[in-house]
């Protein structure tokens, strides 16, 4: 398998791709001005404990205060700040009490942002503080060692595990990591340098910690092309194509320092058309913003994307099959398990997510659709749960969702329907102005009333209305005018007395 990184850069935004065959799986966009927060380390402020919700709203500087749940909080973090200690039974000091006992209103903590604010929620805060590296992950307040079950092998598992036990004995730390991905076939020396990395930025986050006032940012995670080299690259991306000479060369930099062996796969990008535009991604990312899926048999999916969830229907369109309907129905499930599979990933979709194949009779297909759908996951780098076809023959999944959906990094509410995706009919609206003006004529002593409407209530009123709107002008005994508004949207109106 090809795998191909893009990076486009311009000095408003910075755009990464990930291109596998040939085929757009992943986009990722950063604007400038309002850079993600996941991963940042703050020094806060509790400024409200709930009870009820047992968690606590804490202000880390930002326009909204941010959300820490109970579950969200260790003994170690308080002890950072000089906090007293509270008795956290349970594993690392994890909580077995309720908010109240932990948390009080003006205290003062460290906590990593773990989700951005998403529509009207603020940002999301625990206190289990993780570092990210290349080939390790730093957890400060614990003392475990783990490593990533995406690394099979138990040979490879144990001497990962053997070989930062006797990094960590070696430099006298009990700090806590998780072994990375990444990191299967590592020799010693990259493992060492990566460790001695993080408890270095450690200490110097923790000295940060101490002398900072609340409110205050101590520690920044990358920006996305670092954060992408970091996270995505491995064995299997041939190249890294970077469209900018001087990010190329923090590029140069950071592999240097960090990933040596990616040194001969980066490369800059000349060409004087867009990077995107040569490899057809500006098309794919129009195409993820609509609902609309078309699959290669003739079937589609269509996917609306709402506050509380997210809803995948699956359809057989024109495709007919050659033998029966069951046959047509299978095949067309499993292509739509791939196409969602790739659309989850393409549009950062997370969340709660519900998928309404089409009705299978045979138990056999059923599974085979299901197991599809897991195997077309595997690439994918957010965490999800699938749970068995429930007995309406849906799909019920959760992915972990940190960053906003690239629907909502590049589109608003639309102004005229207000997010609802339908509006209100122009004779809906000539009958509630009906309405309006019967009112207003009962309650007020006019000699005539004015219409501003849209020019397509107005044509309507003029045209098919135009006897109802005779009707009533004879019923109110006053003359009714009416104006078009081109600024209006076809659910406004005004009804002006005169």
């Amino acid at each position: 398998m090809s795998e191909e990184i893009l990076i486009n850069v311009t000095p408003q935004e910075t755009r990464v791709a990930l291109v596998e065959n040939g085929v757009l799986q992943e986009v990722c966009i950063e604007r400038h001005r309002s850079r993600g927060l996941v991963g940042n380390i703050y020094k806060g402020r509790v400024s409200r404990v709930m009870p009820g919700m047992d968690a606590a709203f804490v202000d880390i500087g930002l326009e909204k205060a941010a959300f820490l749940h109970a579950s969200d909080v260790t003994n170690q973090s308080l002890l950072l700040l000089g906090e007293e200690e509270v008795r956290l039974p349970g594993e690392n000091g994890r909580r077995a009490e309720s908010i109240t006992r932990l948390l009080h209103e003006g205290q003062e903590l460290c906590v990593q942002v773990v989700k951005d604010q998403l529509g009207t929620k603020g940002a999301r805060l625990t206190t289990h503080i993780t570092i990210p590296s290349r080939y390790l992950v730093l957890m400060p307040f614990s003392t475990n060692i783990g490593v990533s079950g995406r690394i099979e092998a138990e040979e490879e598992r144990k001497r990962l595990r053997e070989r930062i036990e006797a990094l960590r004995a070696e430099l006298g730390i009990q700090l806590g990591f998780i072994v990375r991905t990444a990191a299967e076939g590592a020799g010693e020396e990259a493992l060492r340098r990566d460790l001695q990395f993080l408890v270095r930025l450690w200490n110097k986050v923790s000295e940060q910690a101490a002398d900072a006032p609340t409110g205050t940012l101590i520690y920044q995670d990358l920006p996305l092309v670092l954060r992408t080299l970091r996270d995505l690259v491995d064995d299997t991306v041939d190249r890294v194509r970077i469209d900018s000479r001087t990010t190329l060369r923090k590029v140069e930099e950071f592999v240097e320092q960090l990933i040596p062996e990616l040194k001969d796969r980066t490369e800059l990008y000349p060409g004087e058309r867009p990077i995107f535009d040569l490899y057809g991604i500006e098309d794919e990312i129009q195409k993820a913003l609509q609902r609309k899926v078309q699959l290669k048999s003739g079937g589609y999916l269509i996917i609306d994307q709402t506050e509380a969830m997210t809803t995948i229907d699956v359809n057989t369109g024109g495709f007919l099959g050659h033998r029966n309907l069951e046959e047509t129905t299978f095949k067309t499930n499993l292509e739509a398990a791939h196409a969602i599979a790739r659309q989850l990933r393409l549009r950062n979709l997370g969340g709660i997510i519900i998928i309404d194949f089409i009705d299978m009779t045979v138990e056999e297909h059923k599974r085979q659709v299901l197991r599809a759908l897991e195997k077309a996951l595997e690439k994918d780098h957010a965490k999800s749960q699938i749970c068995e076809v429930s007995p309406l023959g849906l799909v019920e999944m959760t992915r972990k969702r940190t960053r906003e959906s690239l629907e909502h990094v590049l589109c608003e509410v639309c102004p005229t329907c207000n997010g609802r995706g339908t509006i209100k009919t122009a004779q809906t609206v000539c009958y509630e102005l009906f309405r309006e003006i019967l009112r207003e004529a009962r309650q007020f002593e006019v000699s005539e009333l004015l219409v501003l409407a849209s020019q397509e209530v107005v044509d309507l009123l003029l045209d098919e209305e135009s006897t109802s709107l005779a009707e009533l002008e004879a019923f109110i005994g006053k003359p009714i005018k009416l104006q078009v508004e081109s600024l209006y949207s076809q659910e406004q109106f005004d009804v002006v007395l005169i």
